[in-house]
């Protein structure tokens, strides 16, 4: 660090749990940026504050993670063609004090899919459990990738509609589901993908559903990271499904959003290579 190094960080509540920053920091000594990636414990009510510090310190990147990727967006100057459609910001990029809102979850997260678990997706028909800010941005990635159909199960109902609805224009084929639902919808479709946080370090036993309901040779898919085999996805494997878990999806929204503040191309298995150390040390 010296009086050139320039500053990225995270942000989120919680946030001490995120991974981030060592990863980030490793692309950086990586590509020899200089460069310095840190967490912020940001509340609601102080958003605003935090923006503004963002501007009068010339932070250049900064990702955002939950609760703030909807409620960043009335603060940043201009949003992203995608991340408008998506309707949630997990990266923000400072140009002179202009500050730019991006999405790189949906991203990151289709491109793991296909590399890990199932290269074409277009047809496919998809159950996504959970109706949280991650989903949007795999709602829109999904829809480039022509998919067939998409469920949305969610405890609150009302918000899997009101993503469902917004989302129609993109995927005709869209509906949203309540929980009673759920068992019968897992048998008819390709892939199911469990955004909720159930099955999370340290809940590790929690699932978002029974592994009864799964048909062999489904996809099963978790945005989780910690553990990287959830409970979710051991007992889909036992049922005969093949699995995908959500390492991935968090090493490639980090790969484009490096790509975006930097304009260099991302050290992406160096990147793996220290969140899998992380992970497995503890």
């Amino acid at each position: 660090m010296d009086s050139h190094t320039v500053l990225y960080g995270v942000i989120g509540d919680p946030i001490r749990h995120s991974k981030s920053p060592i990863m980030m920091n490793r692309a950086f000594r990586e590509t020899g940026i200089n460069g310095i990636y840190t967490a912020f414990h940001i509340t609601g009510d102080r958003l605003g504050d935090f923006v503004a510090g963002v501007r009068a310190m010339g932070i250049r990147g900064v990702n955002v993670t939950i609760p703030h990727k909807l409620e960043i967006m009335p603060l940043l100057d201009e949003i992203d063609e995608s991340a408008q459609a998506i309707g949630a910001v997990n990266t923000i990029v400072n140009t002179d004090g202009h500050l730019t809102g991006y999405n790189t979850d949906g991203l990151g997260y289709v491109r793991s899919l296909k590399e890990e678990a199932k290269s074409d997706l277009a047809g496919a028909n998809v159950l996504i459990i959970g109706a949280g800010g991650a989903t949007r941005g795999i709602l829109y990635a999904l829809a480039r990738e022509g998919v067939g159909s998409i469920t949305i199960s969610n405890r609150t109902v009302a918000r899997a509609e009101e993503l469902a609805d917004a989302f129609r224009a993109l995927v005709p084929s869209i509906r949203a589901i309540g929980q009673e639902e759920l068992q019968e919808a897992c048998g008819l479709h390709d892939i199911i993908i469990n955004t909720t946080s159930l099955g999370m370090y340290p809940n590790v036993e929690a699932t978002p559903i029974d592994s009864a309901w799964l048909k062999p040779d489904t996809v099963a898919s978790d945005l989780i990271y910690n553990p990287l085999t959830t409970r979710f996805l051991a007992e889909a494997e036992e049922r005969g499904c093949r699995i995908h878990g959500g390492l991935g999806m968090f090493i490639y929204q980090g790969a484009y959003a490096f790509e975006y503040w930097t304009g260099r191309p991302a050290p992406v298995a160096a990147m793996r290579e220290t969140v899998l150390e992380a992970l497995l040390a503890k």
